[in-house]
């Protein structure tokens, strides 16, 4: 058979891959065996480690992330900066939170009144005298930043459980903590989750905290601290000093492996340990097993990480910009993006056009027909708001039943006629009961900041309410404010 040169660059082609396969799958094996004891150090055990954080990110950080929620829902702020009325509310709330993200325990304590809210009521106030109470005031004055604090303690509502509790800090809308809010988990079931964890990974999984005490191991398990255990205790010191890391000690006579990691959100280093093991005469067979089925799994792994992932980022990004209720922007976002908007309209010389909007009596429809009734004509305001705005106008729930809109290259005269458009389809709706709107308007002036253009929107809004409400009031412009310089 005559071979062209399509054929013979496909077998040299055929030959270099296979002969590369082989290769590496031979120096693979060498490597393994001779080094056996410094793949598991260097590879192995952090591999189980990210693997491991990977896994910890969906099991035990998911607590940190709902207490956030938690901290940031206006509903809570709200409740407790109006004097703590009706507190049958808050534990429905508390009961809701509980039920719905399956902890053991969820709870509210005021800075105002030391009251310990539960989902059975108010069990105590918290002082500073009682030693069980500590945790309180000791989350209060963590730094700037941090702004939780995850401990073991016994349940102050059943003594006798024992629960990992994520305790967040609550602030007003002046930056000012209200509170200490958060869930726990039964350290029972964090614990099967570590003999999990343990279980698939055939290492002992643990946790301690910076100054080396074990915060977290699983049922069985004895151990109080690195400083403790002989050998691993002469490396305690550079264990807790590095975010991550790679040891090796003697115990009994053989030689165990250590890897390390920082899990910020919890404050605790996470520990794997591996002892070394005696060479295996299955490691060809597997190594050749591992590698075919290696390139198969990477390769569908890979495809469906990247949609899964891609998919939880752009839900994990409409979570942390919009507003929970309505779907508006909420207000940590929207000052950045307002920010931005500012800043390109000055380099433009545009002109940028902000107004104050706010529902006429809400706290009525609140107090005549419930807060569910409220809180479908908020979700009804934003969607007319939608359909009355241009895409490039920013929408963002400031508080309550107040917004605030932003109209980029918009002057003056356009931007009273989308507002007043607003204003006089809301009173147009057939909302039972009827609502009206009261809105300022103004555009930033040349020299101005944003926070100075909303002050005098909201004191056009003011001026709106005192002219009896259901109106536009404008700030009108000087002939340099049509466009921000």
């Amino acid at each position: 058979m005559e071979w062209n040169p399509r054929r013979r660059f496909s077998l040299i082609l055929l030959l270099i891959i296979l002969g590369g396969f082989l290769l590496t799958s031979w120096l693979s094996y060498r490597v393994a065996r001779d080094s056996l004891g410094e793949q598991i150090a260097q590879d192995a055990l952090p591999l189980t480690s990210d693997n491991l954080y990977s896994e910890i990110q969906q099991d035990l950080i998911r607590p940190v992330f709902i207490s956030s929620l938690m901290a940031q829902d206006t509903y809570v702020r709200d409740w407790a900066l109006h004097g703590e009325q009706q507190q049958d509310a808050i534990v429905k709330y508390l009961k809701e939170i509980q039920s719905r993200y399956n902890a053991v325990t969820s709870f509210f304590v005021s800075e105002r009144t030391h009251r310990y809210y539960h989902t059975s009521g108010v069990i105590k106030e918290v002082s500073r005298q009682d030693p069980a109470d500590a945790w309180y005031f000791r989350t209060l004055a963590l730094p700037t930043g941090e702004d939780f604090e995850i401990n073991i303690d016994h349940d102050t509502a059943n003594p006798q459980s024992l629960v990992v509790f994520v305790n967040y800090r609550v602030y007003d809308y002046a930056g000012n903590p209200i509170g200490i809010t958060g869930v726990g988990l039964a350290v029972t079931k964090v614990q099967e989750l570590v003999e999990t964890y343990q279980a698939r990974y055939h290492r002992r999984v643990y946790f301690v905290d910076k100054e080396g005490q074990v915060a977290l191991q699983a049922q069985g398990d004895h151990r109080h601290s690195l400083f403790d255990v002989p050998g691993l205790g002469a490396l305690a010191t550079r264990i807790l000093t590095q975010p991550s890391g790679s040891f090796r000690y003697e115990h009994n006579g053989h030689p165990v492996f250590v890897a390390s990691r920082w899990v910020e959100p919890f404050k605790w280093y996470l520990m794997v340990e591996q002892e070394e093991t005696p060479f295996d005469g299955r490691l060809w067979n597997s190594l050749l097993t591992n590698l075919l089925l290696s390139l198969a799994i990477a390769a569908g792994v890979l495809v469906v990480a990247h949609f899964t992932f891609r998919g939880y980022q752009q839900r994990l990004e409409r979570m942390a910009s919009t507003d929970k209720l309505t779907g508006a922007m909420n207000r940590q976002v929207f000052e950045e993006q307002l920010t931005v908007l500012h800043q390109l309209a000055v380099r433009r010389r545009h002109p940028l056009a902000l107004a104050m909007l706010d529902l006429d009596y809400f706290k009525r429809v609140n107090d005549d027909f419930g807060h569910l009734v409220g809180d479908q004509v908020l979700k009804q305001f934003v969607q007319l708001c939608w359909l009355g705005i241009r895409k490039s106008d920013l929408l963002c729930r400031w508080g309550g039943e107040e917004f605030v809109l932003v109209l980029p290259d918009c002057p003056l005269a356009e931007a009273e006629r989308l507002v007043e458009g607003l204003r006089s389809r809301l009173a147009s709706q057939p909302f039972k009961p009827p609502v009206t709107l009261s809105a300022g308007l103004v555009v930033v002036q040349e020299g101005e900041t944003v926070n100075q253009a909303l002050q005098r929107a909201d004191a056009a809004l003011y001026r709106a309410k005192e002219a009896g409400r259901n109106r536009l009031e404008v700030e009108g412009a000087r002939p340099t404010d049509e466009a921000v310089a």
